[in-house]
């Protein structure tokens, strides 16, 4: 019973059951990784995102730990989602489902309204109360709607991303999609600050090992050939002033440039930019984003990186296998990002709609590829 579980474990924990909570998520989701509190004062904001807390339920030495480690991420495929962890885990017991409690990891940070930086930050188990699961939609209605319930935390929350957002862009981080919308802005950027934050902790008040996320840089010649693309499209305009940094030209092209160019610009750039890895530790920082730190925190329920940075956290220990874990959820990513854009192009080949189909597709997956059977079509295999 998860609920007379959670109550075993209250006294351990910090109840926040009674701080306005809420997740934001696509309307298909099916697990709820992370929520959202929000507070302020004259000189700050108190940004709360609690994330489920997987490790409670998922231990190292365990069957269960075993296979999510050889699983390593969940897999999206239209119509069929392949969980990293029991679906009765990832989308109930551990999931942040409405009106329901569930045990949690929450980073608390008190962001400085002058500076955006961090004034202070708490990382610790908890217990939360979830009062609603909205849709990226549903958050917008609220935003526009002064009297929803969840107006006025939402719009504090965009406030602050919003800002957030302006603050990463002037500093060189590349937004390759600059249209997104206000719901979308609020996730990404409140799911990077606490995942900046964990690693700040990890790395400059512990000085511990972790699994951290490091992006190299396109090589002088890789950049001047996707600049060189980018400026031969018909329609783009890059500011004089942003030419200092690739990233600034980058971002100053998709914001000014005419729309039917967009994609052509994300190609040219994606075309040259190297894999982002997960490694032991941070030294060469997170390219793309133009941060000298950054990790994996928010997604335990489908990343094996979370949840290991989870354990570390909270056991302030280091996996004697890091290395090698890190190396496992580098190569579960790519095999989980070729497999959905495998079947993705195998439904579009056979003229079919990737978001309108069902879970029938996927018949086998395996460690040779994905073997897959459409109603009135013959058998297909991919391979990678």
């Amino acid at each position: 019973d998860v609920q007379a579980e959670i109550e075993t474990e209250i006294d351990d924990r910090r109840d926040l059951r009674d701080l306005t909570t809420w997740t934001t998520d696509p309307v298909d989701a099916q697990d709820f990784d992370d929520a959202l509190s929000i507070e302020e004062d004259e000189e700050s904001y108190t940004l709360w995102v609690h994330i489920a807390d997987v490790s409670h339920y998922v231990h190292p030495d365990s069957e269960m730990w075993a296979e999510t480690v050889e699983r390593g991420n969940t897999v999206y495929l239209p119509g069929y989602t392949i969980h990293m962890l029991p679906p009765i885990l990832a989308e109930t017991v551990c999931s942040l489902v409405p009106n329901e409690d569930r045990l949690a990891h929450t980073v608390e940070m008190e962001i400085g309204k002058d500076s955006l930086s961090f004034d202070e930050i708490q990382i610790y188990k908890s217990v939360i109360h979830s009062d609603a699961r909205l849709t990226y939609t549903e958050c917008e209605q609220m935003l526009n709607d002064p009297e929803s319930a969840l107006h006025a935390e939402n719009t504090r929350v965009y406030e602050l991303a919003e800002q957030l957002h302006e603050q990463r862009k002037a500093d060189g981080s590349l937004v390759l999609n600059p249209a997104r919308d206000r719901a979308h802005t609020i996730i990404e950027e409140c799911m990077l600050k606490a995942n900046k934050a964990v690693t700040h902790e990890l790395m400059w008040n512990r000085g511990v090992e972790a699994m951290y996320r490091v992006h190299p840089q396109p090589t002088p010649q890789q950049w001047d050939e996707a600049l060189r693309e980018i400026t031969e499209l018909d329609g783009v305009d890059i500011s004089a002033a942003s030419w200092d940094d690739p990233r600034k030209a980058v971002n100053s092209a998709l914001e000014n440039s005419a729309e039917r160019a967009l994609n052509k610009i994300q190609k040219a750039v994606l075309k040259v930019m190297p894999r982002a890895k997960y490694m032991n530790d941070p030294f060469g920082g997170h390219y793309a984003l133009n941060f000298d730190i950054y990790g994996h925190f928010t997604s335990p329920i489908r990343r094996l990186s979370d949840l290991i940075n989870h354990w570390i956290v909270h056991e302030n220990d280091v996996p004697e296998d890091l290395i090698a874990l890190c190396d496992q959820a580098s190569s579960r990513q790519k095999d989980a990002e070729t497999a959905e854009r495998l079947y993705k192009q195998f439904l579009e080949e056979n003229g079919l709609d990737p978001y309108a189909v069902n879970n029938r597709g996927v018949v086998t997956v395996d460690d040779d590829g994905v073997t897959v059977n459409r109603e009135g079509l013959p058998p297909e295999a991919h391979r990678s």
